[in-house]
């Protein structure tokens, strides 16, 4: 048979492989919008209707399970009066500010824990240990160094989220091949510039996570602090309208501030580290486990 004849075979052989690889387009758009959207608004929808459920058969009083209008009520009358913008200021500032001084610590930290054998042997239980010891632990310890002011506040936040980041960084730099590092020595490149161009993205999933982690632990710590520390100084943050609920016995209160805190730590982390982490993936070829 002439070659002429077998190439329209080759070619439609390498465009079935290719269609295989790479899936249309549409319906995985229409499955990701299902996943993103559809799914938790669908559980949103579940949880609210199992929570009337329960709160139409009293199992338990009013004031230890208000009717979900009631905590929407408080939601939408603090939007009305504008004190939820007041709020959302003075805690997600202070949680960011928090979380950039935990970075701008962390990761240095993380570098000479993962290259310096002497400083993980010296103080990388220490770290370790500090990862697992609750936030709260160092609220006490703050205000009687610092007093009730924005100092203690961060002490704390730093004390939770630095850890975290630290040994994400750690934990990446532990999984990059060491033919890496060889070749960024072998081309001569210094301790400074082998930490920028190759350690830190080439362990930059482990390092994301560490991120992800000290994000989540900035903002415990910061409603922890923002609970048990209270003063006028400190601002009206969502942590004190949490305390003011509990102090009035307001259920709904509680509920619409626990509300609230929800909302800012899932919006962070749908409009910051979920990009992030898709573009890191996909970078790597593993957008499949998205």
């Amino acid at each position: 048979m002439p070659p002429e004849a077998t190439a329209p075979v080759a070619d439609h052989a390498v465009e079935g492989l290719d269609a295989l690889d790479a899936p249309p387009e549409q319906p995985r758009r229409r499955k990701g919008l299902v996943r993103s959207v559809l799914a938790p608004i669908g559980a949103l929808v579940v949880f609210v209707v199992a929570w009337q459920a329960l709160w139409a058969a009293a199992i338990w009083p009013e004031y230890q399970l208000p009717a979900p209008i009631a905590v929407w009520e408080q939601v939408w009358k603090v939007t009305q009066t504008g004190q939820v913008w007041e709020f959302l200021w003075v805690s997600v500032h202070r949680a960011i500010i928090g979380f950039l001084i935990s970075v701008a610590v962390a990761t240095p930290l993380g570098l000479l824990l993962a290259k310096v054998a002497i400083v993980r042997a010296a103080i990388g239980p220490v770290i370790s240990g500090l990862q697992s010891l609750p936030s709260v632990a160092w609220v006490p310890a703050a205000v009687l160094w610092f007093g009730t002011t924005d100092a203690a506040i961060y002490t704390v936040v730093l004390l939770g989220a630095v850890p975290s980041i630290a040994n994400g960084l750690v934990a990446g730099i532990d999984q990059i091949p060491p033919i890496l590092p060889r070749v960024g020595k072998v081309l001569g490149a210094g301790r400074v510039d082998a930490a920028r161009y190759i350690l830190l993205p080439a362990a930059l999933p482990g390092y994301l996570a560490g991120l992800k982690q000290g994000w989540a632990f900035s903002w415990r710590s910061l409603m922890a602090a923002e609970l048990i520390a209270t003063s006028p100084q400190l601002g009206f943050g969502l942590g004190q309208y949490l305390h003011n609920g509990m102090s009035l016995s307001d259920m709904s209160m509680v509920m619409a501030g626990i509300l609230l805190i929800f909302l800012v730590g899932v919006g962070i982390e749908l409009l910051l580290f979920r990009p992030l982490e898709r573009a890191v993936l996909r970078a790597r070829g593993l957008s499949g486990s998205l």
